[in-house]
């Protein structure tokens, strides 16, 4: 049977206890505790952040003493990893160009895949003769009868997320018979929030924290029946091991047909902006402890605060890609509830972490949007602008930045690849910028360093010549995060000139590729509003602190046209300096008009062979059983 895909069986209810919680026991009954053991209660109300430990724990070292040092990202390209042939690298294109095609190509390449073979002359032929063909067809239709999309159908569309997304029944009864687990080990507290005051349940789920002896703490919400709540506990606790302090899953969410997917890791920064780790969720309840238990001054957004503050611990977490039930409540999810605690919960996060700032409330419920002040006094900040000539393309974008930015203390330096038509050099010869020359064949990673090299400023912003500013504050955006001790690049939000979303950070799923959500990530959610955490941003849009980018060594020049944005923000993340995309900052892009169709294999096998692309590498800030193949996304559990 395969798990992951999960429809909830008919929720029941039971008779409230005082303060909205009950506990149950393994077999459906309430009577005490659910799975672990008590020492017995006190009659004391603890205050949060005020927890005593009483009983016996299970423990496996503090997490100072676990060792959490697993490396999100690793290399294959130095003298110990093992080599990479041409044929494998190959292979890896093949398997991938395969999966596209049966996934998101039309009716007619899978016929001709299955009848001339997928990987034969055959079908490489067959493709050569008739593709024009086919792309003239195209174009005739969609010029002559353009589709037209239906509000129903449009609205299905949106309802279900990824495209191949069906919940699976699961007699969960019979499922537990093959998941044995000890009951001891997990302190269940099953919660109904219907009626209840926060604070009441904090305060509740404290005592209960303070009096088992268990090892793990799960809450769940009354509204999913006993079998639900032992399957996800189950599940759970299978995928735990002694170094973990969080053992989390994605779940189903207000509608079952779009489940809430999680990525492997916890973005620190992702975390600021929503609850990411929500239910269902093992928490170490030595770690927990440690972190203050939960906080009633949080509100409804306990839980949120609670993992702030496990997360700014060390506390290691680990994702299960399943979906399961045990998941929150439809209004765990309800604006009116979670936004002003998360917004406050939020904003403690920051005063703890020393960073001046503030948190609002942003498009849904129980997401943030927070920004740190920029540092005083401000900043410098050159913009770096390759270009070989399109001066019409350099204007725009330079006046764009003149008439827009409000930002007080940049510079804008141009780097000249060898331009050659008079309009370029009477430009470059009157402007008031620092133009640096930049001659021999197009190689943009040497292009790129030579402009750092010549600049002086405390950050840098590689900007492409065919980009338009289209918020004004857009470097206060990306220097409130840039500056950051724990950050190492900052991208952007761009659009293309039809105002359609262009690049929303970069996504391994499993090859880069931006994330559009107005194509192939067309679900409006937290993560794709979020300020979040990202394997990568494009390098037409990156701030880095110049210091930061000199330690790199810059650009790898070997990456000459491709990749080479993409790798150094993998870079970063080796040197613990993480990659964050801000949606707050917005530009227009003219894709392409600069490059033109340069794109080399070479670059492309060069990056895969270093980072292991198509075969161990996972990114780490995407959901783990999504694979975005085409323009499509699509749901694979892992």
């Amino acid at each position: 049977m395969r798990q992951g895909n999960t429809v909830r069986e008919p929720r029941h209810r039971t008779p409230e206890s005082p303060g909205g919680y009950r506990l149950m026991d393994p077999r459906g009954t309430d009577a005490g505790i659910w799975g672990g053991k008590s020492t017995g209660s006190h009659g004391r109300q603890l205050m949060p952040g005020n927890v005593v430990r009483r009983g016996r724990l299970v423990r496996h070292g503090s997490i100072a003493e676990r060792d959490h040092d697993v490396p999100l990202l690793e290399r294959f390209d130095d003298e110990n990893a093992p080599p990479v042939t041409p044929k494998e690298i190959k292979e890896r294109w093949v398997n991938f160009h395969r999966q596209v095609r049966l996934m998101s190509g039309t009716r007619l390449q899978r016929t001709a895949g299955r009848i001339l073979g997928e990987d034969t002359w055959r079908y490489a032929t067959a493709r050569f003769i008739f593709r024009p063909a086919i792309q003239l067809l195209r174009r005739v239709r969609k010029s002559v009868k353009p589709t037209v999309v239906t509000k129903a159908a449009a609205s299905k569309t949106a309802e279900i997320f990824p495209v191949n997304y069906r919940p699976l029944r699961v007699d969960f009864a019979l499922a537990l018979l093959d998941m044995p687990y000890d009951a001891d080990d997990v302190h269940v507290v099953v919660i109904d929030e219907t009626d209840a005051q926060p604070a009441d349940i904090v305060s509740m789920i404290n005592t209960e924290l303070n009096e088992t002896s268990a090892e793990w703490l799960f809450l769940a919400d009354s509204s999913f029946s006993t079998d639900m709540i032992r399957f996800a506990v189950a599940t759970l606790l299978t995928q735990a091991s002694p170094r973990d302090d969080v053992v989390f899953g994605d779940e189903d969410g207000p509608n079952e047909y779009s489940p809430i997917l999680k990525s492997p890791a916890v973005g620190p920064h992702t975390l600021l902006s929503y609850n990411v780790v929500g239910r269902p969720a093992l928490l170490r309840v030595e770690t927990l402890f440690g972190a203050g238990g939960f906080s009633a001054e949080a509100g409804w957004a306990y839980e949120h605060d609670a993992y702030l503050r496990m997360n700014e611990r060390g506390a290691h977490f680990r994702h299960v890609a399943k979906v399961l039930p045990g998941g929150r409540p439809p209004a765990g999810f309800e604006a009116a509830r979670l936004n002003d605690d998360t917004c406050r919960v939020v904003q403690r996060a920051l005063e703890r972490r020393g960073w001046a700032g503030v948190a609002t409330p942003g498009p849904l419920g129980g997401l943030v949007r927070w920004r740190p002040e920029i540092p005083t006094p401000a900043p410098s900040i050159d913009i770096i602008i390759p270009t070989r000539d399109r001066i019409d393309l350099v204007r725009q974008c330079i006046t764009s930045i003149e008439e827009k930015t409000t930002y007080p203390n940049y510079n804008v330096i141009i780097l000249d690849n060898d331009s050659v038509q008079e309009e370029s050099l009477a430009y470059f010869a009157t402007t008031a910028y620092t133009v640096v020359p930049c001659p021999g064949p197009f190689n943009y990673a040497k292009i790129v360093n030579r402009g750092v090299e010549h600049s002086r400023a405390d950050y840098v912003v590689t900007l492409n010549n065919d980009t338009v500013v289209v918020t004004p504050d857009w470097l206060e955006q990306m220097l409130a995060l840039a500056a950051l001790p724990d950050v190492g690049i900052v991208g952007a939000c761009i659009h293309d000139p039809d105002g359609h979303h262009e690049h929303e950070g970069i996504v391994v799923a499993p090859y880069p590729q931006h994330l559009r959500t107005d194509t192939n990530y067309p679900h409006v959610d937290h993560f794709s509003l979020a300020t979040r955490d990202v394997a990568a941003v494009t390098g037409a849009v990156q701030m880095v602190e110049r210091s930061f980018w000199e330690s790199l060594g810059g650009m790898d020049e070997q990456l000459k046209v491709v990749m080479n944005d993409v790798d150094i923000c993998f870079r970063s993340q080796m040197e613990d300096r993480y990659v964050v995309y801000t949606p707050d900052a917005r530009l227009l892009h003219h894709v392409g008009s600069s490059r033109g169709k340069l794109d080399p294999i070479e670059d492309r096998n060069r990056f895969l062979r270093r980072w292991g692309i198509f075969a161990s590498f996972r990114d780490p800030y995407f959901p783990a059983s999504l694979l975005l193949l085409g323009e499509k996304m699509f749901y694979f559990p892992r």
